[in-house]
């Protein structure tokens, strides 16, 4: 069955990225069907998916649905009790960790569903050791590379310039998973300046790269601290919860300690991955 007709065949559709399903259902099968090519590579069906989440659409505002700016106000991410909220000027989405089931009322747009999909899976992955990071990945001979660093560094040009063998498993929205004290990196359908999504696979992380565009082509190592800083700089967690972003601090300095975190200046061109392929 393709991805189209298991968005259709029902009022749900089952999102897997990275190895965690999450499935969501809407009283709109026009909706569904319309975020399957949003979706596409990474819509499938499972018995058991390992949270659920109930979508309740709302017209836009005055009608118009281009009056919806997903950027428009800043989100919200709090916590009552055991349950997180989560809000913004188009929706507001509740999700209890312990039932592993929310609900979210949403204006029906796919930059709404992105949201609270990228929002939920920074709160699952900072309970299990991972994160999800404003950063590239690509995957090239059998390993993953994490290139991170501010707007305009060069994540999106890093990730033009890989060989043709390798596979861009995203060029905004980096997922790491922690598993037993190894970390992988895996494709997600978030894109950036490439307009399409990464591809689905994954591969052990060897490596994570702060960009900076400079006359020569070089890696340069953090000291410890440094290291956590920098990843702290780049990974997605919205809720001002003292205890959220202190097991986030924790996350991030497990990861520094496995997987070496340097500096890589280059020249954007494509020889830049020799330089890469030797390091790690």
């Amino acid at each position: 069955m393709n991805a189209h007709a298991i968005a259709t065949a029902a009022r749900e559709m089952d999102i897997g990225i990275g190895g965690l399903w999450v499935r969501l259902r809407t009283d709109s099968p026009d909706f569904v069907a319309a975020m399957a090519g949003r979706f596409r590579g990474f819509l499938g069906h499972v018995a058991q998916p390992d949270h659920v989440f109930d979508i309740e659409l709302t017209p836009f505002p005055d009608g118009d649905d281009e009056a919806v700016d997903a950027h428009a106000d800043e989100v919200q991410v709090t916590r009552a009790g055991h349950l997180w909220q989560v809000r913004r000027g188009d929706f507001f989405a509740q999700w209890d960790p312990r039932l592993r089931h929310g609900h979210a009322r949403m204006v029906p747009s796919p930059y709404s569903l992105d949201s609270v999909i990228r929002i939920l899976h920074t709160l699952i992955l900072a309970e299990q050791g991972g994160m999800l990071m404003h950063a590239s990945s690509v995957a090239w001979g059998g390993r993953a590379f994490v290139f991170t660093g501010v707007s305009g560094a060069g994540k999106t040009t890093i990730s033009r310039l890989c060989p043709p063998n390798a596979h861009i498993l995203t060029d905004e929205m980096s997922f790491i998973r922690a598993n037993d004290g190894l970390y992988s990196a895996h494709g997600t359908p978030f894109s950036g300046e490439l307009g399409r999504p990464g591809e689905n696979l994954s591969a052990p992380l060897a490596g994570i790269f702060l960009l900076a565009k400079g006359p020569e082509n070089r890696i340069d190592p953090f000291p410890p601290a440094q290291a956590v800083r920098a990843l702290m700089a780049n990974i997605l967690y919205f809720a001002r919860d003292d205890a959220l972003t202190a097991r986030v601090f924790d996350n991030a300095i497990a990861l520094a300690s496995r997987v070496p975190v340097r500096r890589l200046t280059f020249v954007p061109d494509s020889r830049v991955w020799d330089l890469i392929g030797s390091q790690a």
